[in-house]
């Protein structure tokens, strides 16, 4: 993995600031179980603009995060947005490092966390063999992870299900892997983990919540524009498609009996 990766939803200032909304829309759904109790040294894998950073370290105040990122544009983002909260001043560090080969001791810390990570990297086995190289013996991880397979919008969509799809082949071509979240209890096993266990985290919404689905739709139609201009370049789309998508993600939004459902997949597990 080089220093260069490419990312799929690129680096500009508007992808680094829906880094943040998203990170805010999905707190409470991703934070729902995960329990860092008696962790001091908590590692952040693929820790990007400090999004999350801010959410462990305002949840779990006994913790020193130290976030490991490629990419140092993410870096610099994450100086900014973590810089303008004093109040979080020394618990936390960033570190330009590549996953695959981490610079800690063996045993650096007591917890680790990855989200939306290991959809992006050609070796996800590698990532979780370092990331178990450097924990100390009874140390937790949670992974939180993509399976875009589970992505359903109604009404029926035709040119937003061909961008779907281009968008997902277009991420295995880049080495990446949208369906990993139901590959982590093997890819843990694998690794030396243990006492894993995966549950199914979900965003579902119709009529009962009418105010969060249309919040939601908006959300994901700025998730997959990010993306639009590399998949035009790499022609798995078309600009025709691209605009249907728009049209039809404005007209979901608006309709009375619009539902919006996608499944990811958090696994916890311990180091001994």
């Amino acid at each position: 993995m080089s220093k260069d990766f490419p990312y799929l939803h690129g680096f500009s200032g508007t992808e680094q600031a829906r880094l943040v909304k998203q990170a805010r829309l999905a707190e409470s759904t991703i934070f729902r179980n995960i329990d860092y109790t008696g962790a001091r040294r908590l590692l952040e894998v693929g820790s990007g603009v400090g999004a999350q950073t801010e959410i462990l370290l305002r949840r779990f105040p006994e913790l020193y995060v130290t976030c490991v990122e490629l990419a140092q544009k993410q870096i610099e983002a994450a100086r900014r947005n973590l810089g303008a909260m004093p109040w979080f001043e020394g618990r936390y560090a960033l570190q330009q490092a590549d996953a695959t080969d981490l610079p800690f001791e063996p045993r650096s810390f007591d917890a680790a966390f990855l989200c939306w990570v290991l959809e992006h990297v050609p070796s996800p086995a590698r990532v979780l063999s370092e990331v178990r190289r450097v924990l100390a013996p009874g140390s937790v991880i949670y992974i939180t992870e993509v399976m875009n397979a589970s992505f359903l919008l109604d009404p029926y969509s035709p040119n937003t299900w061909r961008y779907w799809m281009a968008f997902n082949d277009y991420q295995i071509d880049m080495g990446g892997d949208p369906f990993i979240g139901a590959k982590l209890g093997n890819l843990l096993m694998a690794n030396g983990y243990r006492d894993v266990t995966t549950g199914i985290k979900i965003f579902h919404f119709d009529n009962r919540e009418p105010a969060r689905r249309k919040q939601t739709i908006a959300f994901w139609e700025e998730l997959l524009m990010s993306a639009a201009d590399q998949l035009i370049e790499a022609s798995k789309v078309d600009r025709a498609t691209v605009e249907g998508m728009h049209r039809e993600m404005q007209t979901v939004q608006n309709d009375p009996n619009a539902v919006f459902f996608y499944a990811f997949v958090q696994a916890r597990a311990i180091v001994y």
